[in-house]
């Protein structure tokens, strides 16, 4: 029987790879000794397989002894011509054996060589091989095992000889928001260095995973499993049956190996079997096709590689119920955090090289066209490499259950929504948008149109639930953008006086936004009554609202608890809350101060603070001013200093929204530290600023405040804050 075949074949691979495990474990034993520490690098769940079935924490070489021991009880005796095993026990076990042996091999691989896996999650083709997942990468790739965003993964085993089918599979898998471990190779054939040399971007951000050269580096996958039930499923570790019974239900993997199938191989798909985890192969190798553990057949062969993702998808019963988006480029999460880099860039609109704006506004029924999209002006294949242009996007929506509230959380979607699209970079928001156009996207066929087919598919597919209609205009011209800056500006403007007279005091639930997480891991914004956040898009009702449609998004209720500082805003709710959400990254935020753990930041502020030491006072820029700053930096360079999720006292994102906030740097004495900012900035917010400085009793004060044309470094800044006299002089020093 083909069953049987196949369970000897197992049973084989099985007793030879639990040897040369032990081989090795008895070599290292005489080189280290049995205190020598194991472990797969920063990570908390010892070798996760082993603890996950077992409960066992192998800490020190010596601590595998009674792994192996186990192995040995799981191995059964090698299958006899003549007997016939009509069921998949023996071959289960010998694949759990299996597993516990090839972890122990490459966790003393890792003290053979240390240095053997590469330090980084975004490889590079000098050593493409990543090794097992930290518990930093594991933390934030893991949880989308459980939010849905990841329904599972492709171990894939090998390669395809032809590096356009391995890309063409790659993409596939991709496109299902799979992620694609892969370990080994077929005939000297490596899947991720056939994907780089045919220009794919592999590692942890696109989701194109290259684990482990060897076959045993499958416990990488197989791990990271068990750890999403332990971590995030409540699983404990040593309960076995749940483990697995969680994994089978909920974590949508597969196994794919690619050519000749060895013993050793098919140990490691008996393995796989026990979590539910079939294998679906493109060589002629037995086949089990009785159900019986995974949902659906357990080892399919002989499939296409034209067929092979869509038949692992079937066999494994995963449900996929994206709707195509009609676009010539890949779509999906696993492009979200895809940079387009200089080389790669065919044009870019917004992010101050040219007027952008993106505006979500609803309507009534009768005044839509649901899935019209147009657009006025040049398109992509009208222009120039580098020649960019301005845009204006104005999506029109209307639905039985939209309400006005709805429209900035609508319109903050473009954000990710834009990055789906393979070769598009989308950064910031309202009107400091920028969009990055890549050339890959450009040969592809790459129209303007197109972000609208995506904006009306998706959010359609997102918020059916309160949308019916949905149309997009696009614009490329300049008059036309003007127009629909003027409509957004209107509309910016109606939603920050909605906020009206509440105040930080007044409500006790303040809102997190994890929108940006994708560029930046550990960032957490905290909005509260008077503090919009730092992307000026999403304000405390916008939060609360975000929360009514989407219970468990990217906005959440936050109980900000006990305030045990004022002037700094120090909350407990706050600290507890953000500790978890950066996952420890960051542990206590000031809600107040520009010096005292500042706020974090990904890089969509429409503004920057930074403290001039010389003056004892703050200068703030923002994104469209390009000049330098008495700071020495221009906006660029400040970016990098308080972007990317860490904090940087001294430096921090505002929108131009808190630069009105009585709260605004609290800690360090409010507007009275405010020594510069950009003409085109203080203009735009000068009735605001000016009602601040009378609030402050200090009407005076708006025109202390310097610009460019005063000057642009700390000396001349000085000058003349001395000559009229600014508050911040007299204050106590802020370098504290």
């Amino acid at each position: 029987s083909m069953s049987k075949i196949i369970c000897s074949a197992a049973i084989r691979g099985a007793q030879k790879i639990v040897d040369m495990a032990e081989a090795s474990y008895e070599e290292a034993l005489k080189k280290y000794g049995p205190e020598q520490e194991v472990s797969f690098p920063n990570t908390a769940y010892y070798l996760p397989i082993i603890y996950s079935m077992l409960g066992a924490k192998v800490e020190k070489l010596g601590d595998m002894k009674d792994i192996f021991q186990e192995c040995r009880k799981l191995l059964p005796a090698v299958v006899s011509e003549g007997i016939w095993l009509p069921y998949l026990a023996p071959a289960l076990d010998a694949g759990m054996a299996t597993y516990f042996a090839e972890e122990m091999y490459e966790a003393i691989d890792y003290l053979n060589s240390p240095d053997y896996y590469t330090k980084t999650e975004d490889p590079t083709a000098d050593n493409i091989w990543l090794g097992a997942a930290d518990d930093v990468i594991f933390r934030k790739r893991g949880v989308e095992f459980v939010d849905g965003t990841a329904p599972g993964f492709a171990a894939i085993v090998g390669s395809p000889a032809d590096p356009a089918i391995a890309s063409k599979i790659a993409l596939e898998l991709q496109e299902k928001n799979l992620y694609i471990f892969m370990h080994t190779d077929s005939d000297g054939n490596y899947m991720p260095d056939l994907l780089v040399k045919s220009g794919v971007q592999v590692g942890w951000n696109t989701r194109l995973v290259p684990f482990g050269k060897r076959y045993t580096s499958v416990v990488f996958s197989i791990g990271f499993a068990c750890r999403v039930a332990m971590a995030f499923g409540g699983v404990k570790p040593g309960d076995s049956r749940a483990n697995l019974i969680y994994n089978k239900d909920r974590t949508y993997a597969f196994v794919m190996p690619f050519g000749q199938v060895s013993d050793e191989w098919y140990a490691n798909a008996a393995g796989a079997i026990n979590w539910g985890f079939p294998t679906i192969s493109d060589y002629d190798i037995p086949e089990i096709l009785p159900t019986g553990i995974c949902t659906y057949e357990h080892v399919v062969s002989n499939v296409p590689h034209d067929e092979i993702v869509q038949k692992a998808i079937e066999v494994r019963g995963l449900k996929v119920n994206v709707a195509k988006i009609d676009i010539p480029m890949s779509f999906g999460p696993a492009f979200e955090g895809e940079r387009i880099r200089k080389d790669d860039l065919f044009m870019e609109c917004g992010g101050g090289r040219t007027t952008g704006v993106e505006v979500l506004i609803s309507k009534e029924m009768d005044e839509i066209e649901d899935g019209l999209v147009t657009l006025e002006g040049p398109d992509i294949s009208d222009i120039e490499l580098g020649q960019n242009l301005p845009i204006g996007i104005l999506v029109e929506v209307a639905g039985r259950e939209m309400q006005s509230d709805f429209e900035p959380i609508l319109e903050r979607q473009f954000h990710h929504l834009m990055n789906y699209v393979q070769g598009i970079m989308h950064i910031g928001q309202r009107n400091i948008m920028w969009v990055r156009i890549g050339k890959g996207a450009v040969e592809k066929g790459f129209s303007f149109k197109h972000l609208g087919v995506v904006l009306h598919g998706k959010l359609h597919q997102e918020f059916g639930a309160i949308l019916d209609k949905v149309q997009v205009k696009i614009y490329t011209v300049q008059d036309k953008v003007e127009e629909v800056m003027e409509i957004a500006k209107q509309v910016y403007e109606e939603r920050d006086l909605r906020l009206g007279s509440m105040t930080d005091e007044t409500e006790d639930v303040f809102y997190s936004c994890t929108l940006c997480q994708s560029f930046a891991p550990s960032h957490v914004c905290v909005i509260t009554p008077e503090r919009i956040g730092m992307c000026g898009a999403y304000n405390w009702l916008d939060g609360k609202a975000s929360f009514q449609i989407n219970p468990t998004g990217p906005n959440q209720p936050i109980d900000k608890g006990e305030c045990t500082d004022p002037d700094n805003g120090y909350f407990t709710g706050i600290n507890e809350f953000v500790a978890q959400a950066s996952r420890g990254a960051v542990p206590e935020v000031s809600c107040y101060s520009l010096m005292n753990n500042p706020m974090t930041a990904c890089g969509c502020f429409e503004a920057i603070a930074a403290m001039l030491p010389q003056c004892n006072g703050i200068m703030v820029v923002n994104r469209d001013y390009m000049g330098m700053t008495p700071s020495g930096m221009k906006f660029t360079t400040l970016a990098g200093m308080a972007g990317g999720g860490m904090q940087t006292p001294g430096f921090m994102g505002v929108s131009k929204h808190y630069m009105s906030s009585k709260k605004l740097f609290k800690a360090e004495g409010g507007v009275k530290r405010m020594v510069w900012m950009p003409k085109i900035l203080k203009d735009e917010i000068s009735e605001k600023l000016k009602a601040l400085c009378e609030h402050e009793g200090m009407p005076e004060l708006y025109d202390m405040i310097a610009t460019e044309e005063q000057g642009t470094t700390e000396e001349e800044i000085l000058a003349f804050l001395k000559e009229k006299g600014h508050p911040a002089l007299e204050m106590e020093t802020a370098m504290g």
